[in-house]
């Protein structure tokens, strides 16, 4: 069979070939936060590394484990996420668990026709390599009517492509919002509090946490332990296609919708030329406000969060001033404001440049599912 052939009878045969991949950064191109964060484990819910990627634990687990952005990846790819125990945990306690985890807007998903007749089949595909064989759980969990079903996928030492097919469900539609309808878990260590049922695999039914991931190996079991993953897509139908590539700055765009950071790593050589802030104004001797537009609409209202307020300097008539509070005024999905305060003096009405004086300064925006 040509290769032509072999590509055509793997390509949708109805709707657009552009945006069938619901999940973004996929590819694990995109790390805003950081490329490598240590000591993750027990109650270390969060986004960490890769845009998009969140990590969920719970229980009294003593595992601990590093997240980064890596450069090993199947052919084609150019990132894979990482995950690489450090402290094993083989006293596996009935409420452990660990996650990695997507959230998508109910908005994103009304292609699946969920909780109609014409209810479409969902399939998902990824790359995934580990130290070892193991086997975990991919948990399709419909998080507006608590309905779920889980698949149980191998991992070798190569690069392997998994591809795995969920149900239509007919019952329970996806809100049409901003909201987060759609949650997948790849279960990667749990104790039988969610492993002690039987794999709900067939159908979607109201979840029940012992049905959730039986038959799961356990990410903790040894300090030799690493996890790779990249490639993933979920698409409608009951089967793969390529994965979706786009370029590096679509991937970017898309992810600010969710965060957005600023910092002197960005790229640049010295704290004099890093990231500035925009031009700002003094509102009286003490107060100033500035603010500008944000890179991309975001999702929502983001949480406004920054470096210590002396880890940025500010000018105003020739002379610098540290400032001992920086905070968020009036920030919303389209626009942010900040608020500076100083113990010196400035003069109402005078402009204010103000830029990092550290290596570690920074602000961001999160407007995270």
């Amino acid at each position: 069979m040509s290769n032509a052939r072999k590509l055509a009878d793997n390509l949708p045969t109805e709707g657009s070939l552009y945006g069938r991949n619901m999940i973004v950064n996929g590819s694990m191109n995109v790390a805003q936060r950081s490329t490598s964060v240590t000591g993750l484990g027990a109650n270390a819910t969060g986004y960490y590394t890769v845009d998009r990627w969140q990590i969920e634990t719970g229980g009294s687990n003593s595992g601990r484990f590093t997240m980064s952005q890596s450069s090993d990846a199947p052919s084609g790819f150019g990132n894979s996420l990482k995950l690489d125990c450090t402290t094993a945990d083989t006293s596996i306690a009935a409420g452990e668990y660990l996650l990695l985890e997507y959230h998508i807007e109910g908005q994103d998903l009304q292609r699946i026709k969920k909780g109609t007749s014409d209810a479409e089949e969902v399939t998902i595909s990824f790359y995934v390599k580990a130290n070892a064989a193991f086997n975990f759980v991919l948990e399709f969990y419909d998080n507006d009517n608590n309905r779920t079903c889980s698949k149980l996928f191998p991992t070798t030492t190569s690069w392997n492509r998994v591809e795995l097919t969920y149900p239509a469900d007919t019952t329970g539609a996806f809100g049409d919002d901003n909201a987060s309808s759609v949650r997948l878990f790849f279960w990667i260590h749990a104790g039988s509090t969610y492993t002690g049922g039987t794999l709900n695999s067939s159908a979607f039914n109201t979840q029940s946490s012992a049905n959730r991931a039986p038959g799961i190996s356990s990410f903790y079991s040894s300090t030799n332990n690493e996890l790779y993953i990249t490639g993933v897509q979920m698409e409608v139908g009951p089967q793969s296609t390529p994965f979706e590539h786009e370029p590096v700055g679509v991937t970017l765009s898309k992810c600010q919708r969710y965060f957005q950071k600023y910092n002197y790593s960005n790229d640049l050589s010295s704290v004099t030329s890093a990231n500035t802030l925009p031009v700002n104004c003094c509102y009286n001797s003490t107060v100033a406000y500035g603010g500008s537009k944000l890179q991309q609409e975001m999702r929502t209202s983001p949480t406004f969060s920054a470096s210590a307020a002396n880890t940025w300097v500010f000018y105003t008539e020739g002379a610098s001033h540290v400032v001992s509070e920086m905070t968020a005024y009036e920030t919303g999905p389209f626009m942010w404001g900040m608020k500076f305060v100083t113990s010196g003096s400035w003069s109402a009405g005078n402009a204010l440049y103000g830029r990092p004086s550290s290596t570690s300064s920074y602000y961001q925006f999160d407007a995270e599912l």
